[in-house]
């Protein structure tokens, strides 16, 4: 729906403020609001496609808008979810750009709209207008740029304009880059912990997770009176928009820290402090208006958010391997039923056993598999106590009355997840087993998922001068010297997948036992190790189902073959014929090269009873 009235267009005036136009004159920026239309979207509803060319600037004034885009496997991924002021679309100026995303409307959004045609038609006959617009748009261009060599280069490339503002803490002054959202405190904890590089926006669900924390706590200080209206909703909406996917950029402590946390703590106070002051009209580190210590982080202290945050990332990130093994598992039953009736030797000690089918192989894959579920979601469940509310050492010092319960209460609103106070916060603060017993499941997984890829390999093994029982669906040259060779690399990376998990759990162990008294300090490196290994587990798992599971096919008679000339046969003849005489057949049977039934032929034994004990079909359900 669009709407254009002539008279009342005060609804435009947000696009004065777009970077592009900041150069613009009164009169120019008149004459281009003049331009613009507002439209309305209903939930679910295209903005635009990926590939589609750049005709129209948007600019959201109500609603969300998530983006996303086709991966290399075709599949949808989202990119991240805008909000309110934020621009789509302002490449339109440049020769012949597409959209390298698809644009939703997550809800009920309005947005106001700027064509490329109308622009152009306006600039056309003013170089100097053109030139300035690009220039504004070449500037915020080299400032994402900069931005993104940020997360990877360190705080020297942060920003662009090399403006800054003041920040005072324990310490003294300092600078900060006049357009980041994080503070001092954070700069302090780059500069200190420069150790892995992976920063905390490596962990999307735990920048969420720390944003439903502030924003419960934010809440439920208001219920107590702690805070006012003003600031608690500011607060809770700056959250909102971080756990929608905003701002992730500026959390930027290494995941590996001293200080039990501190560090991801104050990143989190400060962006989300100085993001309130934006959305109350104020500027960046005015913080004797909205403070990170004062009112986000109220009533609480990092040794109950941190890890009450690190519990809520870790179920939401589980989700993903969760459901990854459910498809893992449901490939596994479809191989199961695909390749019921092929008959081929089970094997102990890599030694031909008895007969079965590959389906029953693959349906034992799934079965065990499914036990690994149910043993992650039961660690999962106990994740969902907390020591919210607690404070320092469990004591809820410096909290109002009836604060936890309200924190935990607002947290379920936000979370949607039916977390449970603790029923001793003393002892929650400094216990760890819970983050011991999740590790646990993730390592017990890997130790099923490695035992699988092993036998995957083993029954692909050859082709020719192994078991090649099965077949995997080739995925690329094996070898720099041996021409045609190729090699199973998807359950090899899948294997150095659960090693590492298999020694993640390890540094869990060791984390966990090094508490001491009322607090555990190295819940950092918990933190780390059991995200890292969510992270690898669920992609090492959609990787096996995807690039090889799905394409498994059977050798039906390379299977057939090893049944009929194996000395494994002859274990169902020692209810007819006897232990002895069996082994006796067998032995034979091995020294002369003869199958099972020949040298039973020869010694006068070969009844139909025998033949039809012999029938592999049958041993594999003697039922």
């Amino acid at each position: 729906m669009t709407d254009r009235p002539d008279a009342d267009r005060a609804w435009a005036l947000p696009f004065r403020k777009v970077h592009i136009f900041a150069k613009l004159t009164p009169a120019e920026s008149d004459r281009l609001l003049a331009l613009v239309e507002r439209v309305a979207y209903r939930s679910g509803e295209a903005i635009f496609h990926e590939g589609d060319p750049r005709a129209r600037m948007l600019l959201i004034v109500r609603g969300r808008v998530e983006l996303t885009r086709t991966d290399v496997n075709g599949q949808r991924r989202p990119v991240a979810t805008l909000g309110r002021g934020d621009l789509l679309g302002e490449g339109m100026l440049i020769r012949d750009s597409v959209h390298s995303t698809t644009a939703t409307a997550v809800t009920a959004t309005d947005l106001l709209v700027l064509h490329r045609d109308r622009v152009r038609a306006l600039i056309d006959d003013d170089a100097g207008l053109e030139n300035r617009m690009l220039s504004t748009l070449l500037a915020e261009v080299v400032g994402r740029l900069d931005q993104l060599l940020f997360r990877t280069g360190g705080v020297t490339h942060a920003f662009s304009t090399g403006l800054t503002r003041t920040e005072h803490d324990l310490l003294g002054d300092g600078e900060v880059q006049a357009e980041a959202y994080f503070g001092l405190q954070t700069l302090r904890a780059i500069s200190n912990f420069d150790i892995g590089g992976v920063r905390l926006n490596a962990y999307p669900n735990l920048v969420r997770a720390l944003a439903m924390v502030k924003k419960a706590c934010a809440l439920a200080n208001l219920d107590c009176g702690a805070l006012q209206q003003d600031v608690a909703g500011a607060i809770a909406e700056a959250a909102d928009e971080v756990i929608a996917g905003k701002l992730h950029d500026h959390f930027v402590v290494d995941v590996l820290q001293g200080g039990a946390g501190t560090s991801t703590n104050m990143n989190a106070n400060e962006v989300l402090a100085n993001r309130a002051l934006e959305l109350l009209g104020h500027e960046k580190g005015d913080y004797g208006r909205l403070h990170p210590n004062n009112h986000v982080n109220c009533s609480q202290s990092t040794n109950d958010v941190y890890p009450t945050a690190l519990k809520l990332g870790m179920i939401l990130s589980s989700q993903r391997l969760v459901d990854c093994v459910e498809e893992l598992i449901a490939a596994f039953e479809r191989k199961a039923a695909e390749f019921a009736a092929v008959v081929k030797m089970g094997r102990t000690q890599l030694q031909d056993a008895v007969p079965m089918t590959l389906g029953q192989e693959f349906g034992a894959f799934a079965t065990s598999l499914r036990q690994e579920l149910q043993g992650l979601h039961r660690a999962r469940d106990d994740l969902r106590t907390l020591n919210l509310g607690g404070t320092a050492i469990g004591t809820r010092l410096n909290t109002p009355k009836g604060y936890p319960e309200r924190a935990i209460q607002r947290l379920r609103e936000v979370t949607g997840l039916s977390v449970a106070l603790a029923h001793d916060l003393i002892e929650a603060t400094q216990d760890t087993q819970a983050f011991v017993m999740f590790s646990s499941s993730l390592k017990s997984l890997a130790i099923k998922l490695s035992k699988i890829c092993s036998d995957l390999r083993l029954l692909s093994s050859g082709p020719r001068a192994g078991l090649g029982e099965i077949r995997l669906p080739p995925r690329q040259p094996g070898s720099s010297i041996m021409p045609g060779k190729v090699n199973p690399v998807i359950p090899e990376v899948v294997n150095q997948v659960a090693f590492r998990v298999i020694g993640n759990d390890l540094a869990v162990t060791l984390a966990a036992e090094a508490g001491q008294l009322q607090l555990n300090v190295m819940e950092p490196v918990i933190a780390a190790s059991i995200l890292e290994s969510l992270k690898i587990l669920a992609n090492a798992v959609a990787t096996l189902r995807r690039n090889c599971v799905d394409g498994i096919t059977a050798n039906v008679e390379q299977c057939r073959h090893f049944v009929e000339n194996s000395i494994g046969l002859v274990t169902a003849l020692v209810p007819v014929l006897g232990y002895g005489t069996a082994t006796d057949v067998a032995a034979e049977a091995l020294a002369s090269g003869l199958s099972v039934a020949d040298v039973l032929r020869g010694r006068g034994l070969y009844t139909d009873d025998v033949a039809a004990r012999l029938a592999p079909e049958r041993m594999t359900n003697p039922d």
